[in-house]
């Protein structure tokens, strides 16, 4: 069953369903990404992990978490040409990852390499401070910072209610860029992951995510015409 959202879907924020849902969006993103990649750039995923302490009472609930990236680098000398991120619930609420995530990005600006966050989470503060004049009101982001302009982002939106954006991800300077559909990289991550039967969406409350009440009334209604509610 494919996602009844047409963009991102907001149940997948929880806990329980994100980190199999992160997995699965990089993997498609990698797929989708690779075949356009000329010889002289190789793409891998890695890894970073975290542990993230917080207090309760008198005790401290400490919770370990494993992230992944896709790094784009050149063959011939290894060089970091492109770093792309699927920015995680951890990264905008936990002090932990908010600060592996940002050294990662700073490692990468660091190597003079080009930057794609893909923000599809609505908790949390985001990583990210720019100004919003002049955009849209959205709810998701996909930012790219390039190699030859690291104070500047190219910023694409969408809503709860729109598909997920395209974007342009750069390569080096005397490369065209690549161009990912990021919908098409969600629906082949929801239906792989199986996620039409994880998520109940006749039983389960509404999103645990910061949503106005124009959005919660088109999600109750949007579900009830699929009769999923």
């Amino acid at each position: 069953m494919p996602s009844p959202f047409p963009g991102m879907d907001p149940y997948l924020e929880h806990p329980k369903l994100w980190p199999a849902f992160q997995h699965q969006l990089l993997a498609c993103l990698y797929q989708i990404l690779l075949p356009g990649l000329v010889d002289r750039y190789r793409a891998r995923v890695g890894n970073r992990t975290y542990v993230s302490e917080m207090p309760l009472f008198t005790s401290i609930i400490r919770e370990e978490y494993t992230e992944e990236f896709i790094e784009i680098r050149t063959r011939t000398d290894n060089r970091l040409v492109t770093l792309l991120e699927v920015v995680s619930p951890a990264n905008k609420t936990t002090q932990a990852g908010r600060q592996a995530y940002l050294d990662k990005r700073k490692e990468a600006v660091q190597q003079k390499a080009g930057i794609v966050e893909i923000d599809l989470v609505l908790q949390g503060k985001p990583t990210l401070t720019y100004s919003r004049d002049g955009l849209p009101e959205f709810d998701h982001a996909v930012s790219v910072t390039r190699a030859t302009a690291p104070d500047r982002y190219e910023i694409y939106t969408a809503t709860i209610q729109k598909r997920l954006p395209k974007f342009k991800l750069p390569l080096a300077p005397d490369d065209r860029d690549a161009l990912l559909d990021l919908q098409a990289a969600f629906g082949r991550a929801y239906d792989l992951g199986g996620f039409g039967t994880l998520v109940d969406y006749k039983g389960s409350p509404p999103p645990d995510v910061p949503l106005t009440d124009a959005s919660k009334t088109w999600i109750d209604d949007m579900l009830k015409q699929m009769k999923l509610r």
